[in-house]
């Protein structure tokens, strides 16, 4: 089954990067018409501009949630709906003539960019794990590869065969994608079924695209216009109200709590800034090679020529996948990150340096594109090995998220720099412009390095070497020798209790195999519910905790047949005695109370003079105890900690 695995493993890895390209080319495939549209289409250019618009817009709300329905529903049935959503969008274009059906035509297209994170997670499934690091890579890479490539060859097609000809290319795409797809690609058997949260769905929507409507239309309509402020006013009020919901729901559609470790946190505040340098040097690198050499700072090239000029950089990004990959297997994945992003930053500092050529612009976006790469093949890698495997392909589509937010920032930045800057009674920006863009890049690829340093290592390498294998990859949470052998992953489900029969709402559960090594972790529902991902069934030794409870520990056979149930046995509790000169007071009262002044409980001391408190949540409390028949009371200034709820009273002796 190994040689089956290994045998079928480049194709998968080819289909789906070909699918990548195909995205990533229809995401810039439109771009070298705006300028004809509002000609072709008897509208303004703001108008032909929603072409862009709402193909960014409509990416950023599905991505998330195709991404959670590919985890729950299937991997490759998410990836058929993207490509099915580019068909019919692509059919659309290329029959119709007016701007608004072509709007609609581009929304459609706009699922399509779903198809990577989900396309990455199918790979972390499907590939033994010695291919699963340049798959990746090689994936990663194709956001850089459609960009590069799209620009000339949509030029090309339209220059000699009309508009209508750009988007029957991408009906014929389409079309040999779905079949390669439906041919190659086995569904996923790591699925974990649940209830889909609608309502954390419909909120996050909201706030995207309103706060990428006005990131993206905020220069057009003015800053501090009304539809302006009314767009980051909604935005605002729509995650205030998401937040709280995904912390409450019990199966939400972005887990909140595991985004907020601090390995996935920093790896998207990263991707935030690598989206951002990434979409800087198509922006900026294209308008420079395109201006006229009468402003003193552009080449002069046409359409097609630039895209010719940045295909190198594009090239790059596809022999880079297995550098990184091997990277990544040598080093761990932070350090690619950091490595690739520095790589951008000094790229971007060439570029401000040598600019004075095409020859020299090319190799300024040469170093920018090889640190991208970098940076884009290491961050998937960094969000796996961060969270349940069950999970990979919603998280996965968050960091996509969060790049796209990059992008439309860099868009807005890039558009608001250059028309400040622009000549004097002119529309061409002036140098000092075009490198304050090249500057904030760098700035911004620095900045992004140095979060990737805070991100914490993942194994020691002599730990590595030492289980045999770079546990810093994300298949190596597992027993790699057994899931190779097996070849089949399985979901292992099962309930979390406490002791008096109540479901151990957000209990932790963590499964390792018999030689010590992590294989998945889980966290629980609102009503004790977990899964988790096992390369294969038989004994493991499971941990649960839950807030308020003493964690257990187990050996279990495990299997996808049954229901396991953990049951969490002692709660913890504040105790201690309450006494007065060596003899313990009866009937004590003991409360306590927060920093705020609240009750957190209250409670008497038994014959023995001991109390015991439900735990509340760690932090700073006060403590008092009162003694009513002598009337003596005292407090103390108290921090329960994991390691210290024990705390005695010895009261003094009441007043003669």
């Amino acid at each position: 089954m190994h040689e089956e695995r290994s045998s079928r493993s480049g194709a998968i890895v080819l289909v789906l990067a070909l699918c990548g390209t195909a995205v990533s080319l229809m995401q810039t495939v439109v771009v070298p018409l705006l300028p004809d549209f509002p000609r072709l289409l008897g509208t303004s250019p703001d108008n032909a501009s929603w072409l862009v618009t709402v193909t960014l817009l409509t990416s950023a709300v599905t991505t998330p949630i195709m991404s959670r329905l590919a985890d729950m529903h299937g991997k490759r049935r998410m990836i058929l709906v993207s490509l099915g959503a580019l068909l019919c969008g692509s059919l659309l274009g290329a029959s119709s003539d007016s701007l608004a059906l072509l709007i609609l035509a581009r929304l459609l297209q706009g699922f399509a960019p779903a198809l990577i994170p989900i396309g990455i997670s199918t790979m972390r499934d499907e590939l033994p794990p010695d291919k699963i690091g340049g798959a990746v890579a090689l994936m990663s890479a194709t956001l850089g590869i459609g960009g590069a490539v799209g620009l000339p060859l949509s030029g090309v097609i339209y220059a000699a065969f009309g508009w209508h000809a750009v988007f029957w290319a991408s009906v014929v795409m389409s079309v040999g994608m779905l079949v390669l797809v439906l041919a190659v690609v086995p569904e996923s058997g790591v699925t974990t079924p649940g209830r889909f949260d609608w309502w954390g769905a419909i909120l996050i929507s909201t706030a995207l695209t309103s706060l990428l409507l006005g990131i993206s239309k905020g220069g057009a309509w003015g800053w501090t216009s009304q539809w302006t402020l009314l767009s980051f006013t909604v935005a605002a009020l729509a995650f205030a109200l998401w937040a709280p919901w995904e912390l409450r729901a019990g199966e939400p559609l972005v887990d909140l709590r595991t985004s907020a470790r601090r390995p996935v946190l920093l790896t998207n505040i990263a991707s935030l800034l690598a989206g951002f340098i990434m979409f800087n040097y198509l922006l900026v690198a294209t308008q420079q090679l395109q201006l006229p050499v009468e402003t003193g700072v552009g080449s002069g090239l046409g359409v097609t020529e630039a895209g010719l000029v940045m295909l190198p950089g594009g090239v790059l990004m596809v022999l880079m996948a297995p550098v990184s990959a091997s990277v990544t297997r040598r080093f761990g994945a932070r350090i690619t990150l950091t490595a690739g992003l520095s790589v951008a930053g000094v790229g971007y500092v060439v570029r401000v340096l040598l600019d004075g050529s095409v020859a020299e612009l090319v190799i300024g976006i040469s170093i920018v594109s090889v640190g991208v790469a970098m940076s884009f093949a290491s961050m998937p890698v960094l969000i796996m090995q961060s969270v349940p495997i069950g999970e990979t392909a919603a998280a996965n589509g968050l960091n996509t998220v969060v790049r796209s937010i990059g992008t439309s920032s860099c868009s807005a930045t890039v558009a608001a720099v250059l028309t400040a800057g622009a000549i004097t009674g002119g529309t061409h920006p002036t140098e000092t412009a075009l490198h304050a863009m090249s500057w904030l890049a760098a700035a911004a690829a620095f900045m992004g390095a140095a979060v990737g340093l805070l991100i914490p290592a993942r194994t020691p390498p002599g730990a590595a070497r030492t289980a045999g294998r770079d546990e810093r990859l994300p298949v190596t949470r597992g027993d790699d020798v057994r899931r190779a052998q097996v070849g089949t992953e399985v979901v292992v489900r099962g309930r979390a209790e406490c002791a008096d029969g109540r479901p151990a709402r957000l209990a932790i559960v963590s499964v390792h195999s018999a030689g010590g090594q992590q294989v998945d972790w889980a966290r629980a529902d609102n009503v004790g519910r977990w899964s988790v991902v096992l390369p294969a069934e038989g004994e493991h030794l499971v941990v649960c905790s839950a807030e308020g409870w003493a964690p257990q520990a187990e050996l279990l056979e495990l299997s996808s047949d049954t229901t396991t149930l953990l049951q969490l046995d002692e709660q913890l509790m504040v105790a201690g005695d309450v006494s007065r000169s060596g003899r313990p007071i009866e009937d004590a009262l003991v409360v306590l109370t927060d920093a705020a002044g609240e009750s957190m409980g209250a409670t008497r001391t038994n014959a023995a003079g001991h109390y015991e408190l439900r735990l509340p949540p760690l932090g700073r409390y006060v403590l008092t105890a009162l003694d009513p028949p002598t009337r003596t009371a005292q407090s103390r200034d108290v921090v329960i900690s994991a390691q210290r709820r024990c705390f005695d009273f010895v009261l003094s002796e009441p007043p003669e």
